[in-house]
């Protein structure tokens, strides 16, 4: 069993939980709010890319710790990856799940950035959208989805980290261990 890693599975868990909770509530809260308080389908959008603007940076703060502490918490952890039956599944679903996670916030930023600049009546703004034109309703239908899709899946890892958790614990590990030696080993049944 290792040592305790108190440091990079904080950062791990608060990382995943910023990233899970401040997408969760751009979708309902911020979101919400814009469709309340925008007059017209633009108001709206610039409503929305204003509060999701201000959270891109709090968001790459969030992310960037997940990933520090999810890349530590492995290296931590190989023994078990490789020893214990049914962490290396779980951990290969993870990372599967944030590489999604990762793709779905990244293609959220650059709709985001398309509705934002569509959306504008600033001149320099107006201008950039001009070279590169949008349909805002259907740029707003797809972040729309997006901005779904990034509580969805890293809820999922919310998930997986509770697995992880359990398959931890000594018992587990102990059983785990022991059913991975008899796999590779015929002779042990």
């Amino acid at each position: 069993m290792s040592g305790r890693n108190t440091v990079i599975r904080s950062l791990h868990d608060v990382g995943l939980a910023a990233w899970f909770g401040g997408s969760l509530m751009g979708a309902v809260g911020l979101n919400g709010a814009a469709q309340n308080e925008g007059s017209t389908v633009a108001a709206r959008a610039r409503i929305a890319s204003v509060g999701w603007a201000k959270w891109v940076p709090v968001n790459a703060a969030a992310i960037g710790a997940h990933l520090f502490g999810g890349g530590g918490l492995l290296a931590a952890n190989a023994h078990r990856v490789s020893s214990q039956k049914g962490v290396a599944a779980s951990t290969t679903a993870k990372t599967v799940i944030t590489a999604a996670a990762l793709a779905a916030t990244a293609y959220a930023r650059v709709l985001g950035k398309k509705v934002e600049l569509a959306s504008s009546s600033a001149p320099e703004d107006t201008e950039k959208a001009a070279h590169h034109p949008v349909d805002l309703h259907t740029a707003r239908r797809h972040l729309a989805c997006a901005q779904w899709t990034v509580p969805a899946l890293t809820g999922c890892l919310v998930v997986l980290n509770a697995l992880h958790g359990e398959q931890q614990r000594p018992l587990e590990q102990l059983h785990g261990m022991w059913r991975h030696a008899r796999s590779i080993t015929p002779f042990m049944q």
